[in-house]
């Protein structure tokens, strides 16, 4: 695959389009997602059942559930599970692109973001030019809930790291950091799948979670092992951290900055991303 971009100094699109669909990891239905080119800056989502509907920009205000999965409140649709896209999309450097949809969740496929970043690469990149970067960090931000934190620092380039701790012996501590490219995306985030734990598989489905989940498309802890080994990285876990973190951050556009998540969850990835638009596009005030 490839070749990717260098940085993500410049501003880029899909040269063509491309299509791909799957069963959503939540609710279990068969969805389908085409990507194409946008001739404006951002993600902007439409809807394949739905033409007649306008095409939204994603930003971090329409963020709507943060249970398991990412969901967003699109006028009047929802769209759930939008992270591992999204991820794909910015961590590849793609700046902009169409996203129109089939359903109410994006699908899973394998659970990692690799399935994205080859569609990405199967409908290649187009170079619109210098990107219009972020104004940088003034202040440090620091987002605390429970024993769980996220901090951002002003930095010259995107720095992302992140830490878990499970009681699990197959998962136990896990820490992960990395200077962020395209490249280094590709190769040392996207292929990290989602995980989940056998004991809580039936009460999360009682609940309407994770009907389309199974061993083809998640990871299972069973304790101390895996019931569907081998993991593609000794850490998968906290790469697969990683990825998440990413595709929230991308609701608000990458940051100029230095993130970290500790024992982080869809809500406080999130609530960053809507402190980092905050801070990096405040609103003026009305002339008087």
């Amino acid at each position: 695959m490839g070749p990717w971009p260098s940085d993500y100094a410049q501003a880029w699109t899909l040269a063509s389009a491309v299509e791909r669909d799957g069963v959503g990891l939540h609710g279990g239905e068969h969805t389908r997602v085409r990507l194409q080119a946008s001739e404006a800056p951002g993600y902007w989502v439409g809807w394949l059942d739905a033409p007649q509907l306008p095409l939204l920009r994603l930003q971090p205000d329409q963020v709507s559930d943060t249970q398991l999965c990412t969901a967003l409140q699109l006028g009047s649709r929802r769209l759930a599970t939008v992270e591992h896209l999204l991820a794909a999309l910015a961590g590849c450097g793609v700046s902009q692109a169409q996203i129109l949809v089939q359903g109410e969740e994006i699908p899973l496929l394998d659970g990692s973001g690799l399935p994205w970043v080859e569609a990405i690469a199967e409908a290649g990149l187009c170079c619109l030019g210098p990107r219009t970067l972020p104004p940088p960090l003034v202040e440090p931000i620091v987002l605390r809930q429970g024993l769980s934190f996220i901090t951002a620092l002003s930095a010259e380039a995107l720095l992302i790291g992140a830490g878990i701790e499970f009681p699990q012996a197959a998962i136990g501590r896990q820490l992960y950091s990395l200077a962020l490219t395209p490249e280094s995306f590709v190769r040392e985030i996207a292929p990290a799948r989602t995980f989940g734990f056998r004991d809580q598989v039936e009460a999360l489905r009682s609940a309407g979670l994770i009907r389309g989940g199974g061993l083809d498309n998640a990871l299972v802890c069973d304790g101390d092992g895996w019931l569907n080994p081998p993991l593609r990285f000794a850490d998968e876990p906290v790469r697969h951290k990683l990825l998440d973190l990413l595709g929230d951050l991308a609701l608000a556009g990458l940051p100029l900055a230095q993130v970290f998540a500790y024992r982080g969850s869809h809500g406080l990835h999130t609530a960053l991303a809507a402190a980092l638009s905050a801070a990096t596009h405040p609103v003026l005030p009305e002339p008087v």
